[in-house]
């Protein structure tokens, strides 16, 4: 970033109203607070996190953002930011589109006022969804700008140009701030704002361009502030104590008498929860966080515990695999022909391989934590870091017992996320706990196995994939079925489609499976392991089902060529023929299975993927992935170099490339980290973490014997972004998405064992090799 750094621009801070809660930021020594009720929560590029005041007038086009009389541009983003920089990205969308200069804007990550919609930061959806919506607010200024020009000047609004926060024509010119502090009361429509027309992409100056984040120096000098860090006036702490198992436990006995003698303890609170989100729970009571835990260990809770406490790994795949060879079960997706049982009865050959995962943890780096209080306008503040506030905002009005206007949640940054925080379900025994002290301030962080007991985990999961192939050795049919537990069913079912057989499914367990291969008659089918329902809450997790799904497809694509006698990489190229369905359509999915096929011959191209001359053991395999959705895809050709220890077992990842096409690159360095930080997660997965359930609930709690990707063993990574203009897709997590399949194609063309089973563990590597 030493060659991109802009000198910093001077922003007014508000004051703090008396009724304003002050939270102090320990490491900055900051006041954090907000002053105004419902407005913006925190611009995280600050060390206060206070949000920016506007200087005399202000000038709205939309609820989007706000220009003031000295020029300044805030740009309200409702996405969560976890270190990817959103907030940046969006807002250079909204300021290239308007023509603002890039010193003047800022950001504010907005609270969870009924007008700003739906809050969510997952599926890498947030610059996907936000490219037509901040387009169309950035053109709505634009406008207004000109015209307020044009009537001064007495010229037409064509002859306006609007760059780099200067209005321009007929030989004069005014600032933003300028023409706002003359009045502008422009204002649109829905329809109006849908039917303006947007810059020509060459005018666009900021898109594409290397900028500075506008949160990258409070990051990098510690000083933005995390919900670890909330504080309010006189808040006590807590520590949970959890229940064996996630649900049907209930508290029959506390015994606190060893606590009483710990300074600082204050009491136990048995939670009741009327959302149903935390059953069981116990809330410890303290004075300092660490009084509360060292008075948690000397508690002793006795249970009730329901049938969960007899179930493991093994018993959630057997059910999988019970389902998977049930053909009544799950729900048909629209893949076109799905009659594939003729097919597969008259075929000349047929191929069939499973493909399993185990249970994976989020373990981000931020523990969980809250901080609830009821403020003195009677509402109750939820003070967190979250992913999907929508979500989390009914449990706490339905455990609280209070209506829409009743719980309000602030905006923290998030020390990861990875999907763990799209399931707010950490903050409602805090805000019970608070209930039942009257509304004082409660703050929680959550121990770390604790957080990991509760976690909402990438449950186990099975593919079976079969391929028909007629007597000339042609596909003509193939047929999938994906088992696991579902996370959409598990928090807010009716997100949830139906399928062609009026089943409903969760599109978070089956996407990636309806790839866009040309194979036939295709079916899909998409189960829930209802065993795996009612043990734990399956979780949302980086990449979700494509970072499975795409295991099974791409590593069976490539024993079907290799069934076949054909290349690989060939064998795949053959089957994007982008017809039909697989055609692709406007806005998101231009060029279709044809842009898929490219990145996979570009990444075969600059591996030098089956030109040999590699050492014995070592070898390049293949793989492609199409993102995380058919309806935004981003396509991805990835392509791993391995080495195998025969004596060890142990693969060694020594580099990766990836070539990527997510339509137009929005902030290239963000790019880029989003998709070399995607292959680490997805190289982790692939060969280093996995859990396992036990009496109801996972093994592993702690790093100690959950051993993620460390960094020595992290590979050189290549990654070449296509260049295009055709609308952004999501960067979040395909780069995770194409990993695994690489990697086991890898170790296959390294030394002819094929792993069907993730992580691929050295034990796994050794037994398939002996075998």
């Amino acid at each position: 970033m030493a060659d991109h750094i802009f000198p910093p621009h001077k922003r007014r801070m508000p004051e703090l109203s008396r009724r304003g809660f002050l939270i102090s930021a320990c490491a900055a020594g900051a006041a954090f607070g907000f002053p105004r009720q419902g407005v913006a929560s925190m611009d995280p590029g600050v060390a206060s996190g206070l949000p920016a005041a506007a200087v005399g007038a202000r000038y709205e086009p939309t609820i989007w953002y706000w220009i003031d009389s000295t020029g300044q541009v805030n740009v309200n983003v409702t996405r969560a930011e976890m270190g990817q920089h959103v907030g940046t990205a969006i807002a250079r969308i909204l300021a290239d589109e308007l023509g603002a200069d890039w010193k003047d804007v800022h950001i504010e990550h907005v609270d969870t006022a009924a007008k700003w919609g739906i809050m969510v930061t997952g599926g890498s959806w947030s610059v996907w969804q936000s490219w037509p919506l901040y387009r169309q607010a950035g053109a709505a200024g634009r406008l207004a700008l000109a015209e307020k020009a044009a009537a001064l000047w007495g010229i037409a609004p064509a002859d306006v140009t609007v760059s780099g926060g200067v209005v321009s024509g007929a030989g004069k010119s005014a600032t933003f701030g300028e023409l706002v502090s003359q009045g502008l009361t422009r204002s649109f429509t829905e329809e109006e704002l849908k039917a303006l027309p947007l810059r020509p992409r060459a005018e666009m100056k900021l898109l594409g361009q290397q900028l500075e984040a506008l949160d990258i120096r409070a990051k990098t000098t510690g000083q933005t502030i995390y919900g670890i860090d909330a504080r309010a006036e006189g808040m006590v702490h807590a520590v949970p104590i959890l229940p064996p198992t996630r649900y049907g436990c209930a508290i029959t006995a506390i015994d606190d008498s060893a606590a009483k003698g710990i300074k600082g303890y204050s009491q136990v609170l048995k939670i009741e929860d009327p959302s149903g989100t935390a059953p069981g729970w116990a809330m410890v009571i303290a004075d300092s966080h660490w009084a509360a835990e060292k008075a948690a260990a000397a508690i002793k809770v006795s249970y009730s515990t329901p049938d969960a406490v007899k179930v493991g790994e093994a018993e959630l795949q057997a059910e999988n695999l019970r389902l998977i060879e049930d053909p009544a079960t799950g729900a048909i997706l629209d893949t076109g022909n799905h009659d594939v049982d003729p097919v597969f009865a008259g075929a000349a050959d047929v191929l069939q391989a499973d493909y399993s995962t185990q249970t994976v943890l989020h373990f981000q780096l931020e523990p969980l934590n809250a901080l609830a209080f009821l403020n003195p306008d009677g509402v109750w503040e939820i003070h967190t870091g979250n992913q999907w506030q929508s979500l989390c905002l009914p449990w706490l009005q339905q455990a609280l017992g209070v209506g829409e206007d009743g719980v309000v949640m602030r905006s923290y940054m998030l020390g990861g996320g990875f999907g763990r925080r799209l399931n707010g379900d950490y903050a409602v025994p805090v805000a019970l706990a608070s209930k039942a002290l009257g509304g004082k301030p409660v703050k929680m962080v959550m121990p770390r196995a604790e957080d990991v007991h509760f976690d909402s985990v990438r449950p186990p999961t099975l593919s079976r994939v079969r391929m028909a192939f007629d007597g000339a050795k042609k596909v003509v049919a193939m047929d999938t079925a994906c088992a696991s537990g579902w996370p959409t069913k598990a928090m807010i079912p009716v997100f949830m489609p139906k399928g062609v057989n009026g089943a409903p499914y969760d599109p978070f367990a089956s996407d990636g499976a309806d790839h866009w291969y040309e194979v036939g008659a295709q079916r899909l089918r998409a189960i829930s392991n209802e065993l795996a329902e009612a043990t734990f809450r399956p979780g949302w997790l980086r990449s979700v089902s494509p970072g499975w799904t795409n295991f099974a497809i791409e590593s069976f694509m490539d024993e079907a060529a290799h069934h076949l006698g054909q290349d690989p990489l060939q064998f795949r190229l053959d089957h994007f023929t982008a017809e039909g369905r697989n055609a692709g359509a406007a806005p998101d999915s231009v060029g279709g299975a044809s842009r898929q096929a490219a990145v996979l011959k570009r990444v075969a191209e600059l591996s030098g993927y089956g030109k040999g001359g590699l050492p014995a053991d070592t070898a390049i395999g293949i793989a492609t992935t199409f993102g995380q959705a058919r309806t935004m895809p981003t396509w991805v050709g990835g392509a791993v170099q391995v080495h195998v220890d025969r004596a060890t077992g142990q693969v060694d990842v020594q580099k990766v490339w990836l070539v990527v096409d997510c339509g137009t690159v929005v902030d290239p360095d963000g790019a880029r980290a989003q998709v070399e930080g995607g292959a680490q997660w997805g190289i982790s997965m692939a060969l280093y973490e996995g859990t396992e359930f036990a009496k109801g609930a996972v093994v592993d709690r702690n790093l100690d014997s959950y051993t993620p990707l460390r960094m020595i063993d992290a590979p050189q990574i290549e990654i070449e972004m296509v260049e295009s203009t055709e609308v952004p897709t999501g960067l979040g997590e395909p780069g995770t998405t194409v990993m695994a399949p690489a990697i086991a194609n890898a170790i296959f063309n390294a030394v002819g064992v094929r792993m069907r089973h993730l992580p691929i563990s050295p034990d796994a590597v050794l037994k398939a090799l002996k075998a």
